[in-house]
């Protein structure tokens, strides 16, 4: 049976397994976050976007995860290679020598999309990245067949959001103990969006991760 008990429960064991969604991840440079809740009256499912620029990968990369009970493939929480969306396609011109600086006088190409940019050689990429999303989100996050890759395609959106907060870790704070994640159980149990009413500051913007991607 689906609960809010059972759903918290799932969450508590991804994060034990360091499987669950972690804005603090050392290798990657927060760019952005985006969070979906999908679920009808026995399915439910969570898919986390976490936008970032990671150094090792070459890349600004979308990095899909999807928990819930109903997922196509692949364990809950565990990530695949498909999980991770690079972004960029012509990082070779961007960034031709690979010190994680833009050489200045190229846009970035997104999906085909030349973007400008407005910054000057030798500004660090993350904060490139940074600079589209304001103009671009939509552009960068994943679309409708992206997010539904490892879920049923029938599954109704309950919820998206764009920011919300987000404890510093799991280890300290269990996702069941956390006003956030309760009450996404709560509207996946229900299926009322009405029931997320939090009342902390949302956190999700990179500024509040200055030690991401400082591995």
């Amino acid at each position: 049976m689906m609960t809010t008990s059972s759903i918290l429960g799932h969450f508590d064991l991804s994060a034990e397994r360091a499987d669950f969604p972690d804005l603090n991840n050392g290798y990657y440079y927060p760019v952005d976050a985006r969070l979906h809740l999908f679920g009808d009256r026995s399915r439910w499912a969570v898919v986390v976007e976490l936008l970032g620029y990671t150094p090792r990968g070459g890349n600004l990369i979308d990095v899909v995860h999807s928990l819930g009970n109903c997922l196509t493939r692949e364990p809950s929480g565990c990530l695949s290679d498909e999980d991770f969306l690079e972004r960029v396609e012509n990082m070779d011109e961007i960034d031709p020598e690979g010190e994680e600086v833009f050489t200045g006088g190229v846009p970035v190409v997104v999906r085909g999309a030349a973007l400008a940019v407005d910054a000057d050689a030798g500004t660090r990429l993350r904060e490139v990245f940074r600079s589209l999303v304001p103009a671009h989100r939509d552009l960068l996050l994943a679309d409708e067949t992206e997010l539904r890759a490892r879920i049923p395609g029938d599954l109704p959106v309950l919820l998206r959001l764009d920011e919300w907060h987000q404890p510093e870790n799991f280890w300290d704070v269990k996702p069941s103990e956390h006003e956030t994640f309760r009450m996404l159980a709560e509207v996946l149990d229900s299926g009322d969006p009405t029931r997320y009413r939090p009342t902390l500051p949302p956190n999700t913007h990179w500024s509040h991760w200055p030690d991401a991607g400082t591995l």
